[in-house]
C-alpha cells in the first residue's frame, strides 16, 4: 500500500464567488507531479480591452507612465506644464522609450490643497498635451486622468484619447458612468472616501479591505447598468486611507480579483512609502519599486507609474520567476 501525504493547495478560480482552498491527498508513487499538475484548474483567459476597435491583451503587466500637465503635482519632478511643449515631447519619449505602453494625462492634481482648475483650463492642458502624445508616440495607448463627464467626452471624440481614469469612481460626476458606456471606452474605476480636499481628514474604515471591496463592486455593477463594459478596478491607495489602510490594502491586493477584472495599482512615490521611510517623494523611488512589485507577485494588471523604468524592469524580473514556476 502506498504512503498518502496531504498537500494543501490554494487556487484561486475566477469565476467563483470567492476563492477556494482545497486539500489534495494524493499517492507521491503513484501520482507523479506533471500528472498533479494536469488536475489542476487551467488559468483563465488574459483580459483585453477594446481601445476603438484595437483589441489590446492583458497577458503580462503594463506600464502606464504618468504625463502631468499641472504645475502643483504632489511630485515636483512629475511636473510638466502644458504651456512647454518641449517638456512633454520629451517626457512622453522617455515614458515610450523606457518601455510604457499606456501614458496617463493629468491636466488637474488631485492632491489635498490643490488649486481648482476650470473645466476650460482642463481641457485646454489636455489638448496641448494630446497633440504631443499623438505626434511622438502615436502607438501609445492614451488615458484620461479626469472625474469630469465633458472634459472625458472631448478627449475620445475629438482627441483620440484611448481610456478614462476616474479618481472618483464616477462620485464627482454623476454623468461619467453614462458617458463611458455611450463612448464605449475602457474606464478604470478608483475608490476614494470623500473628495479630493476632504479625503484625508480622519479618514475611517471598520474593516478597510472589505468596505472598499464592497464599494468598488456596487460602483462595478452600477456602471454596467448603464452599459459600461471594459473596467479596470484601482483600490485607490492614498485617497482617503491611513498609511495603515494602505499598506492593509496591500498585504490583502489579491481578494481584488473575487471582482474578477483588471486591477490597476497606483502607489507612485506616494505618502504611504515616504512617510513610512521618513524621506520624501523625490528619494521614494526605491520604496515604489519595492511595493510595486509586490503589487505584481499578488496580480496587479497595470502600474502606474512616474518612473517607468524601474518598473518595466520590475515587471520583466516577476514574469522571469513566473515563467521559471
Amino acid at each position: 500500500m502506498g504512503c498518502y501525504f496531504p498537500c494543501k493547495i490554494s487556487v484561486y478560480f475566477p469565476k467563483s464567488e470567492k476563492s477556494r482552498t482545497f486539500i489534495l491527498y494524493f499517492c507521491l508513487q503513484k501520482l507523479p507531479l506533471q500528472e498533479i499538475r494536469n488536475t489542476m484548474p487551467q488559468s483563465p483567459a488574459p483580459f483585453t480591452l477594446n481601445l476603438g476597435g484595437r483589441l489590446f491583451t492583458l497577458d503580462r503587466p503594463v506600464v502606464m507612465g504618468i504625463l502631468n500637465v499641472t504645475p502643483d503635482s504632489f511630485y515636483e519632478g512629475s511636473r510638466t506644464p502644458s504651456s512647454q511643449p518641449e517638456a512633454i515631447r520629451r517626457r512622453v519619449r522617455q515614458i515610450v522609450d523606457e518601455g510604457g505602453q499606456m501614458i496617463d494625462i493629468g491636466a488637474y492634481s488631485t492632491r489635498p490643497g490643490a488649486s481648482e482648475v476650470s473645466p476650460r483650463e482642463e481641457m485646454e492642458r489636455l489638448e496641448s498635451a494630446l497633440q504631443v502624445v499623438h505626434e511622438e508616440a502615436p502607438e501609445a495607448i492614451i488615458s484620461i486622468d479626469t472625474f469630469r463627464a465633458d472634459v472625458a467626452q472631448s478627449c475620445v471624440e475629438q482627441l483620440g484619447a484611448h481610456l478614462i481614469n476616474d479618481i472618483s469612481g464616477g462620485d464627482l460626476d454623476k454623468g461619467m458612468f453614462r458617458t463611458v458606456a455611450r463612448l464605449g471606452v475602457p474606464y478604470v474605476l478608483m475608490h476614494i472616501q470623500g473628495t479630493p480636499g476632504t479625503m484625508q481628514v480622519a479618514p475611517h474604515y471598520d474593516n478597510v479591505v472589505a468596505e472598499v471591496l464592497e464599494h468598488l463592486a456596487r460602483r462595478v455593477q452600477k456602471l454596467r447598468d448603464c452599459g459600461g463594459k471594459d473596467i479596470i478596478i484601482d483600490p485607490g491607495f492614498g485617497f482617503g486611507k491611513t498609511l495603515e489602510h494602505n499598506y492593509r490594502l496591500m498585504e490583502r491586493l489579491e481578494d481584488f480579483h473575487e471582482l474578477e477584472l483588471p486591477l490597476l495599482v497606483g502607489i507612485s512615490r506616494k505618502s504611504m512609502i515616504y512617510r513610512l521611510l521618513d524621506t520624501s517623494p523625490q528619494e521614494a523611488l526605491n520604496g515604489t519599486t519595492v511595493l510595486n512589485t509586490i503589487a505584481l507577485l499578488r496580480g496587479a494588471h497595470i502600474l502606474r507609474v512616474h518612473d517607468v523604468k524601474a518598473a518595466v524592469e520590475a515587471c520583466r524580473i516577476v514574469e522571469k520567476m513566473r515563467e521559471e514556476n
